[in-house]
């Protein structure tokens, strides 16, 4: 009977400890991601007023005004096309530095680091970089090339190039995730794939993508929301008078431009609103999608 009412009061114990240490990180997204969600979209009822007073409830009209809205769905373009360069690229080119950079080899711990530092590097600093290495004039790229490229002033190239500068940035971070889950790997597979005498590409895509497989779909995960919400680099690195603006501005710059440049939080509201959907739909259909290609141990 002791012991009955000992296992009881130890479960209890782990119950109350484990609500106390998800409590704080439960109130911070109820606070700074639940509430402002729910807000935003009661928001984008409303013609709001200045400093948020005055507002007028409109209903359905800045949705009927985004359906019919260009600019809104060239945002959207746009933002796809520099999520659909940025997101593939980022993740290969992070496997395969993790990959290589995860074997023993002299000054290991410099490269990481190296590769890493985009994510230190202050924005601002990194958006200056760039704009020197894509100007037309004298820029590196071109004197390199020897051409004469409007790498972020032609409409038709711009948001491939700020995907670059997304693809240069991240890279580090994708990277750091990618050794964490190789660690996890038991070396055992490698070793026997050795004794049957596979090569190091036959043992990647064998071995290493399948085992790998759930950070794989993390960071898949995690790169879309990000790569679907791209602000800093469009803001920096493309000037107000930029031609090729029209062509490149993202769905969260231009919710941006409405809400605090034209004062208009309404209809911003409701450009996010567009967004959050995007989001959500994509995200069901990659969690539907996952079961068939990923493997957990």
């Amino acid at each position: 009977m002791s012991n009955i009412k000992k296992g009881t009061s130890r479960e209890r114990n782990e119950f109350m400890w484990g609500w106390l240490f998800i409590l704080p990180t439960m109130f911070g997204l109820i606070v700074l991601n639940i509430i402002p969600i729910f807000q935003t979209i009661w928001q984008s009822f409303f013609k709001t007023g200045d400093f948020g007073r005055g507002n007028i409830f409109i209903g359905a009209e800045n949705y009927i005004r985004l359906f019919g809205d260009t600019e809104v769905w060239q945002s959207v373009l746009n933002t796809f096309k520099y999520a659909i360069v940025e997101v593939p690229f980022s993740i290969a080119i992070s496997l395969v530095l993790a990959v290589l950079l995860n074997r023993k080899m002299k000054g290991v711990s410099t490269y990481r680091t190296i590769f890493f530092l985009p994510m230190v590097a202050a924005p601002a600093a990194v958006a200056m970089v760039w704009r020197w290495l894509f100007n037309t004039e004298f820029g590196l790229l071109n004197h390199i090339f020897g051409g004469n490229v409007q790498w972020i002033s032609d409409p038709k190239i711009a948001v491939f190039s700020i995907a670059v500068i997304g693809i240069w940035s991240i890279i580090g971070y994708n990277m750091v995730l990618f050794l964490a889950g190789l660690q996890e790997i038991p070396r055992d597979y490698y070793e026997a794939a050795d004794i049957d005498g596979a090569n190091g590409i036959e043992q990647f895509f064998n071995i290493t993508v399948p085992l790998l497989s759930p950070t794989i779909f993390f960071v898949s995960i995690t790169r879309i929301i990000g790569g679907l919400q791209v602000f800093d680099l469009i803001f920096m690195v493309m000037d107000k008078n930029n031609p090729a603006l029209y062509k490149t501005q993202s769905i969260v710059y231009l919710f941006y431009q409405n809400s605090f440049v034209e004062n208009n939080k309404g209809y911003g509201s409701t450009i996010v609103v567009l967004l959050i959907a995007i989001i959500m739909v994509i995200t069901v259909f990659q969690m539907i999608a996952q079961k068939k290609w990923v493997y957990y141990n």
